[in-house]
């Protein structure tokens, strides 16, 4: 078969860790077919030839803990994931849209478009068969959200399954297994979530391991109880006999800054005595996620969040427990900056920090919080400036850290109209190269792109991507070292990365010259029980 693509002259980082070499690249089929020293590969008869000289060219990136679910339904080209180099798209942090029945009604969540088509996503793998139908640029693959699971058997009532709830739930698990999911996804400080049990995780995770799954979590708690929920996870591990991935490690509010130290012994611990546990994080010293995670759990239960804020009695009570309570969420209002304000009155808030906006309402902090979310009748996406940059240089350069951006895939084009997001959202993986790596010397370029390539590939099971060898999957980026960098600011989200020159995935140009082709080449990737 003829070569379709010849990537010739740039420094190639292969993904493994190895030190950069010099070569030739080509690409047939859309898998890689040779990999050569410059010049020894004939260029005739080649469809296109890509002039990588002064350019690293290395692996396309995989974020394992992607948001990109409804956006990608809104815009298949993934915009500001693609400009940042990510190929491969891994989805299913607590939801997914799929399987819908039971008592997991169809979400509101969903484009109006794509509602009537989810009706009949009733197998895991139905809504990612339909992402690759309707043509998508980068690669997708899913966990199984456990929030999903659970309100298929559940609904979102508290308390222990029945024996034919867990039986429904073991069904399912399996099932996406068979689908591709790569494993269970637990958020475990969100609604439904959140009212699962160890023993409940364990059972579940157990049926995920016969098919060659990980358990990935939120753990139970990343302040205050940071080391017992490190344990839980640990436990669940051990007792499940499953590898286990925590989402976004961090330790939140500044009393609890020096635990990492702890978190990170206690995982080296249990590494060395075989437990395969691991970790990913963001490069950034802010979380992101709903004001509405401010509120005891418990006022989610039965799906009643919004009635449970509306009753007087109930909310007094809220407004109690959250004033005595040291510890998941910072109670600082100061630190806690709601930007995701969709109704016109609320607007004059975007950009303050909750301290401010409860003096501009001449209110409580506690009480102007359940008055937003009120209003909004939505969670109010919030960034919480409550971590330690310290803490994040400190653990990019774990051996066991992967990347990840937590974050979605938009166009600045449709997404500023919608307000502030999170910068991680545009800049993630070039804030590692250009601002850690090049800037700062944290850590080799090797060092970094292996962080971000073949260990995620190898966590899940993907030998055939991640890595620039013959017979992988042609995912590839061809970057400037010099210029790479993210633009995105908490203050101007909407800032799409720059230096990343070409993308291409499964052998397919999506970005060409830093701009997109429109190319929807992605394909839907599965774990090890398919």
């Amino acid at each position: 078969m003829p070569i379709t693509t010849l990537i010739h002259s740039g420094k190639i980082i292969d993904g493994t860790g190895n030190p950069y070499f010099y070569g030739d690249i080509a690409l047939e089929n859309g898998k890689i077919s040779a990999i050569e020293p410059p010049g020894s590969i004939p260029r005739d008869n080649i469809g296109e030839i890509v002039d990588a000289a002064s350019h690293i060219v290395c692996p396309g990136f995989i974020d394992i803990q992607s948001h990109s679910i409804v956006p990608l339904m809104r815009d298949g080209r993934c915009l500001s994931k693609i400009t940042q180099g990510i190929t491969t798209e891994i989805m299913g942090e607590a939801w997914t849209p799929a399987p819908v029945g039971g008592s997991n009604n169809l979400s509101r969540s969903l484009p109006k478009n794509w509602r009537e088509r989810a009706r009949n996503w009733h197998r895991f793998g139905n809504w990612l068969d339909a992402m690759i139908e309707a043509g998508v640029s980068p690669n997708v693959g899913s966990f199984l959200g456990a929030g999903t699971l659970r309100a298929h058997a559940m609904g979102m009532r508290m308390g222990e399954p029945t024996p034919e709830e867990m039986k429904t739930m073991h069904r399912i698990m399996a099932e996406s297994m068979e689908d591709g999911a790569f494993g269970p996804s637990y958020a475990l400080i969100y609604p439904p979530d959140t009212y699962t049990s160890t023993d409940e995780i364990v059972e579940i995770c157990k049926t995920a391991a016969r098919y060659g799954g990980i358990y990935i979590t939120h753990i139970r708690s990343e302040a205050d109880k940071l080391l017992e929920a490190l344990d839980e996870a640990i436990e669940i591990g051990q007792r499940a006999n499953i590898p286990v991935e925590i989402y976004h490690l961090k330790a939140v509010a500044e009393r609890n800054y020096p635990k990492i130290h702890r978190v990170i012994e206690r995982i080296n611990q249990v590494r060395a005595e075989g437990l395969d546990i691991t970790a990913d994080m963001y490069p950034y010293p802010a979380s992101g996620t709903g004001l509405s995670t401010v509120l005891p759990t418990w006022v989610a239960a039965d799906g009643k969040f919004f009635d449970n804020l509306r009753d007087p009695d109930i909310r007094a009570k809220i407004v109690s427990e959250v004033r005595n309570r040291h510890g998941e969420i910072p109670r600082r209002p100061d630190q806690i900056a709601p930007v995701a304000f969709k109704k016109p009155e609320n607007q004059q808030y975007i950009g303050k920090r909750l301290s401010e906006i409860a003096e501009m309402r001449d209110q409580d902090w506690i009480e102007a919080t359940i008055d937003l979310l009120l209003s909004e009748n939505q969670r109010i996406f919030t960034i919480y400036h409550t971590m330690s940059e310290d803490n994040v240089r400190l653990q990019l350069q774990l051996p066991w850290i992967k990347v990840s951006t937590d974050a979605g895939g938009v166009d600045p084009e449709w997404a500023a109209a919608e307000g502030p997001l999170h910068p991680r959202s545009y800049g993630t993986y070039p804030r590692v190269l250009g601002h850690y790596v090049r800037d700062e010397k944290l850590m080799p370029l090797e060092e970094a792109i292996l962080k971000m390539t073949s260990s995620v590939a190898n966590r899940l099971s993907l030998w055939d991507r991640g890595r620039l060898q013959p017979g992988c999957w042609a995912d590839v980026v061809v970057f400037d070292p010099d210029t790479i960098a993210d633009r995105s600011t908490f203050d101007d989200t909407h800032q799409l990365s720059i230096g990343i020159r070409d993308v291409l995935v499964n052998g397919v140009r999506v970005l060409k010259n830093s701009e997109h082709t429109g190319a929807t080449p992605g394909m839907f990737v599965k774990g090890p029980g398919a």
